[in-house]
């Protein structure tokens, strides 16, 4: 079931037409309370924010949702919460007792319909990819360790999630992320308690293509293994300010530059990485030279503004037909790897921009997962966005 969609999502295949993405915020019924101040710049140089947050997404559709378990040392009840990026503000889904686990935990859950809702068939590697941004953009802000690849069975009881959604939107686990210290066994100790009542129900009808992607996400296996984060530390004004700029920036950045944004790639995702650099304006391409960010432009879903980009930083190597295992923890490790690479580019003074949607073509390496686009700006460009 994996393989055909991913191989679909790879496809030429163009998406259907737009539906409703829904709401921009889970609709929780929880009364809200201020962040903690333990957690308060953690989660405002991470999530927090409006359609421009730190944490890149595909379409700035923002599918990933952080679902907090606050032990009794975090100034609130200790119980769980779901994060609302738009207003910095955790609603209560449910206190627990005192002996709950000590530490703060993000589960991390994903919305298909916001992605799926421009994306169509596609939204389904991108959606893996974006908890993987997520997951970075918590670990730069000080998260010390994640899980890429938990049970999702029980980061959802750990979660707390319903059940039954009852007509509402259903969010789907894929990672978790501790916030603060805690015990080896934090998910099993907050799986134990009952889970909690569904969110608003919504009028919108699932179309195929979304159900097909529940039924995906549902079905994803994995094993629970707690990871150090490995963010680079960088200062609170690259975390704050770090943009998915607007091309062009043609410029090729320095080779000193390129290998240190490629080297926190490397050490964060093992898949294979490739770095491609623009040619010489003029420059005839040479039969055996290897391939420019420009070539790849009809494989990145027909993004021209690859042919606008000093440099391409490239992972790939899952194929198609790879066990749902593999897609899974292959691209979200992309997906985190990217993140982190994007903020040390931002740190560098570079202009990047993350590529998440692939299809299969002649040129590049073969089974594209992510990329990061790089320069440096030749000229001035007004305005810059996160992707």
């Amino acid at each position: 079931m994996t393989y055909l969609h991913t191989a679909l999502a790879r496809s030429a295949q163009p998406p259907g037409p737009d539906i409703p993405a829904g709401h921009q915020v889970t609709p929780w019924p929880g009364k809200p309370h201020p962040v903690p101040p333990n957690l308060d710049r953690l989660l405002r140089l991470s999530l927090g924010g409006n359609r421009l947050r730190p944490a890149a997404s595909a379409g700035a559709l923002h599918p990933v949702n952080a679902h907090l378990l606050l032990g009794p040392d975090n100034r609130l009840p200790p119980g769980r919460y779901a994060y609302d990026p738009v207003r910095h503000r955790l609603l209560a889904r449910g206190t627990v007792s005192a002996d709950a686990p000590p530490g703060a935990v993000a589960v991390l859950t994903v919305t298909a319909r916001r992605t799926v809702s421009h994306y169509g068939h596609r939204a389904w590697p991108l959606l893996l990819l974006d908890t993987g941004h997520a997951a970075a953009a918590l670990a730069l802000a000080g998260a010390p360790q994640w899980c890429p690849d938990a049970d999702i069975t029980l980061l959802a009881a750990a979660a707390g999630l319903p059940p039954g959604w009852r007509g509402a939107e259903p969010e789907h686990p894929l990672a978790a992320v501790r916030l603060t210290p805690g015990p080896a066994d934090v998910l099993d100790r907050w799986a134990a308690y009952a889970p909690g009542a569904p969110p608003l129900a919504t009028s919108l009808t699932p179309p195929p293509v979304l159900r097909e992607m529940w039924h995906v996400l549902s079905s994803l296996p994995g094993t629970t293994t707690w990871r150090p984060a490995a963010a680079p530390a960088l200062p609170d004004t690259t975390l704050s300010s770090r943009r998915s700029a607007r091309p062009p920036f043609p410029g090729v950045p320095a080779r000193t530059l390129l290998e240190q944004v490629l080297a926190t790639a490397r050490r964060a995702a093992p898949v294979p990485w490739h770095l491609l650099t623009a040619r010489h304006p003029g420059a005839a391409a040479r039969p055996a030279a290897p391939a420019a960010p420009a070539d790849l432009a009809a494989r990145a879903a027909g993004q021209s503004l690859l042919q606008h980009v000093g440099a391409l930083l490239v992972a790939h190597g899952c194929p198609d037909d790879a066990p749902s295992a593999q897609v899974r923890q292959d691209h979200v490790l992309a997906g985190h790897a990217v993140g982190l690479a994007q903020a040390v580019a931002a740190h560098l003074g570079l202009a990047s921009r993350p590529i998440g949607s692939w299809q299969h073509g002649p040129c590049g390496p073969p089974h594209i997962i992510h990329a990061l686009a790089l320069g440096v700006r030749t000229q001035h460009t007004e305005g810059t966005d996160r992707p």
